[in-house]
């Protein structure tokens, strides 16, 4: 029996649980609802229905009959902090298993981008290896101007690919800082 390669980018798994895992729980499905549900906390329409939640929860329990107040201004809203609180608490691990899914995915395209390179660079130079022999073949030899003009060429193909893909992690780095930020936000309740 083979045994597993540990990787040094990821943390190591517990060998043995105290708490067991739900039979119905399903990674896969948890995750994309967990996605969703980040997704969703960052759009303009869920801080628009959390503000006029608020507000109505303010006005009712500070202008509002004071038989029907069910959370005073006197006890400083208790019930409004707690609820705020516990959304916070719920909603931070979700919006990190998100942020851990999608470097997920960030890692996996960089492999693919990377091995991809890779056979572009192997072919660019097996390609450069048979235009020189074709040109040996015809008794025309290759120049060092016609040779350095190729490679000149082709540097400046492969820096053009590299500023493309270095402009393409930059926007998802940014992307990435600014749901950690939102997210950071998120857990910090809200001053009565």
């Amino acid at each position: 029996m083979a045994k597993r390669r540990t990787r040094l980018d990821q943390p190591r798994e517990k060998g043995t649980t105290w708490i067991r895992k739900p039979r119905g729980l399903n990674r896969e499905a948890f995750g994309v609802l967990s996605e969703k549900f980040a997704r969703f906390m960052g759009t303009p329409q869920f801080i628009l229905w959390m503000t006029i939640f608020v507000a109505a929860w303010l006005i009712w329990n500070t202008w509002g009959p004071a038989d029907l107040q069910f959370d005073p201004r006197d006890l400083n809203y208790t019930l409004l902090t707690l609820i705020l609180s516990l959304q916070a608490s719920y909603a931070a691990p979700l919006i990190l298993l998100a942020q851990n899914r999608q470097a997920d995915r960030d890692r996996v395209a960089l492999e693919q981008d990377r091995s991809r390179d890779e056979r572009t660079l192997a072919d660019t130079e097996f390609l450069t290896r048979e235009v020189a022999s074709l040109r040996l073949a015809m008794r025309e030899t290759a120049t060092r101007d016609f040779l350095r003009s190729e490679l000149r060429d082709l540097l400046e193909d492969l820096a053009t690919e590299v500023d493309h893909r270095e402009a393409k992690a930059a926007r998802k780095a940014k992307r990435r800082a600014k749901a950690k930020a939102h997210a950071a936000a998120a857990q910090r309740p809200p001053t009565p």
